[in-house]
């Protein structure tokens, strides 16, 4: 396929992309760039593949663009701001694929229906996503545009760890757990195992540790269990998310302090967490900075949740081999490694503080039971490589 690929992955607050040029076959990246703080002062930043930055703007005090403008905006300074590039297909990242949407698709009005229909199950990502569908589409029509779910990569799950205790009507109306963060998971495990193939075969867990926090067990390289479940509100704390929670904290808010369900939901996925722990910041540099006792609590909570969780999934996996972090925090924080590290102890794990101070690849001693490692994601090439597989074949 002659052209690039644009690799789209829009938040809430911002739009992350990729450039990449088709070279003997497979994508090779040219350009990233993120458009930030949108709903606030929208900002844009684009880097070349050596990371020097190679284009800026802002657009001050304008916190009323929304996603299509911004994007529209983009379309129309870029030919003249940036060398030239023919686009021949373009992917995006969609948070939620239900039961029906298992690999990345070619998007159609078809699909894209279905997919409004599943925003009430990723009310924070999905509608982005979605709002970035449609521009792009009115921007460029007839582009060739795929989608590339978070969902998908956790469709390997035994229906053990998929399956939620409730009636089962409930079980055929969709409820059940689905996992996300399933491209990173994607990236991780292939890129594992173009390090280490053997390792790879072997009991992994991937633990994907950002503003938006999750864990993976993978056993060669397959997902068999993942701590977010029919929401991204489950499983590890998160910058501003819960985590796993007892259903009658939500009963009690509703019934005893009066809550709506709006209210609720905005408590759970906007206001806890880091956030609601430390009173200040979701922000781990921040929390990491300040001498507040809230903030130190918030930073504990965090390790304790991350280090119970990853032993439930030693459980699903009957041992562990490897641990990789990635993402924000896995890639960038020492301390919250060494922390999740020391309280993993008892299955062997020896952490080599250099190599954790330094951010090395392999940050395990030789003589620990359990590899340790570090391996940055990148969801945007992971979506440009399914992009460019569907486009070429045209299904």
């Amino acid at each position: 396929m002659s052209g690039a690929i644009l690799s789209v992955n829009s938040g809430s607050s911002s739009i992350k992309f990729g450039l990449f040029d088709v070279v003997d076959g497979q994508p090779e990246l040219s350009a990233r760039g993120k458009l930030e703080k949108i709903g606030i002062s929208p900002r844009l930043e684009i880097r070349d593949r050596e990371d020097a930055t190679i284009a800026s703007r802002e657009w001050a005090g304008q916190s009323d663009l929304t996603h299509e403008d911004l994007l529209e905006n983009l379309f129309d300074w870029a030919p003249d701001n940036l060398p030239r590039r023919e686009i021949a297909a373009i992917g995006h990242r969609v948070v939620h694929g239900g039961t029906e949407f298992t690999r990345p698709i070619l998007i159609d009005d078809d699909a894209l229906e279905k997919l409004d229909g599943l925003c009430a199950l990723a009310p924070l990502h999905q509608p982005d996503n979605l709002a970035a569908i449609r521009a792009m589409a009115r921007l460029a029509p007839g582009m060739p545009q795929v989608a590339c779910f978070d969902t998908a990569f956790h469709a390997t799950m035994p229906a053990v760890a998929s399956r939620i205790a409730l009636p089962r009507r409930f079980a055929e109306q969709g409820i059940r757990r689905y996992g996300f963060h399933g491209l990173s998971y994607e990236y991780v495990a292939a890129r594992l195992h173009e390090l280490d193939p053997e390792l790879a075969r072997g009991r992994v867990i991937a633990a994907h540790l950002g503003n938006g926090a999750s864990m993976c067990a993978m056993l060669d390289g397959r997902s068999v269990d993942t701590t977010m479940g029919f929401t991204a509100l489950d499983g590890l704390v998160m910058g501003t998310r819960c985590g796993t929670l007892d259903p009658g904290v939500v009963l009690h808010l509703v019934q005893h302090e009066g809550l709506s369900a709006s209210e609720a939901e905005d408590l759970l996925y906007r206001e806890s967490g880091l956030l609601g722990l430390s009173a200040s910041s979701s922000d781990m540099r921040a929390l990491h900075a300040s001498e507040d006792p809230q903030a130190v609590e918030a930073v504990e909570t965090f390790v304790w949740s991350a280090a119970h969780h990853a032993a439930a999934l030693c459980a699903s996996l009957g041992g562990l081999d490897a641990m990789v972090f990635t993402a924000g925090i896995g890639e960038n924080d020492p301390l919250i490694r060494a922390a999740i590290a020391a309280r993993l102890e008892w299955l062997g794990v020896v952490v080599d503080e250099a190599a954790n101070q330094r951010n090395a690849q392999v940050i395990s001693a030789p003589q620990s039971k359990v590899a340790m490692l570090v391996i940055p994601t990148d969801e945007e090439s992971m979506i440009a490589r399914h992009t460019l597989s569907l486009a070429s074949a045209g299904v």
